[in-house]
């Protein structure tokens, strides 16, 4: 069972997503299609799923999903969005603070698309359990923001960590793992009033050998 009781993460997160009154726009992250689109379908762990977009399109392509995030108010949008789009057969969505309680399991896929807050709930520990919930053969891909976008409620002096960086943070043991991807990728973004600009989103993709 997921811990239910009220924390700061949550206290942040469960506003930010219920006073969203607009549908969830339905689009699959850029680098997610581009790491995904091509691999064996198999299980998937999305962390910090938020309104379900990309679980509910990896379910669209076959995928067994669990989505979680530890917001109700997220997770309530991305159960009716799965049900609309009819794969809630292929979906589960799951309510944990992951500097608590985490899903247990092996995954094919385990995916962390910007997982950041400004509330501090032990980033660096979840990614590291992340790691451990990745089938052998599986990939793991984690996507930052490797630059401030004019929208973002970042501090404008913020110094993004490198990939490297990144994936020095996980410790993983690198004979285990195979890197698909370890770097910066530019995108053309558009911010939440329709706003457009250039980021440096920052990828890890390895795989487990």
């Amino acid at each position: 069972m997921t811990d239910k009781s009220s924390n700061p993460s949550q206290d942040f997160w469960e506003p930010h997503y219920a006073k969203m009154t607009r549908p969830s726009g339905g689009r699959v992250s850029a680098v997610l299609k581009q790491f995904v689109e091509a691999r064996p379908i198999g299980t998937a762990l999305e962390l910090g799923c938020a309104r379900g977009d990309d679980a509910i399109w990896l379910a669209k392509q076959g995928w067994t999903v669990t989505g979680v995030d530890v917001a109700e108010a997220a997770l309530s949008a991305a159960r009716a969005s799965a049900q609309e789009a009819n794969v809630s057969d292929r979906t589960t969505f799951e309510r944990h603070d992951l500097g608590m309680t985490f899903p247990t399991g092996k995954f094919d896929l385990v995916t962390a698309m910007f997982f950041h807050s400004p509330v501090d709930f032990g980033r660096v520990q979840a990614l590291r359990r992340a790691v451990q919930s990745v089938a052998q053969g599986g990939l793991l891909l984690i996507v930052a923001h490797g630059s401030r976008a004019p929208w973002s409620w970042a501090d404008p002096d913020t110094v993004y960590p490198t990939a490297q960086d990144e994936l020095a943070d996980l410790a993983v043991n690198a004979d285990d793992w195979r890197n698909v991807f370890v770097g910066p990728i530019e995108r053309a973004a558009t911010g939440p009033d329709g706003q457009s600009a250039v980021v440096i989103d920052t990828v890890i993709a390895i795989e487990r050998s």
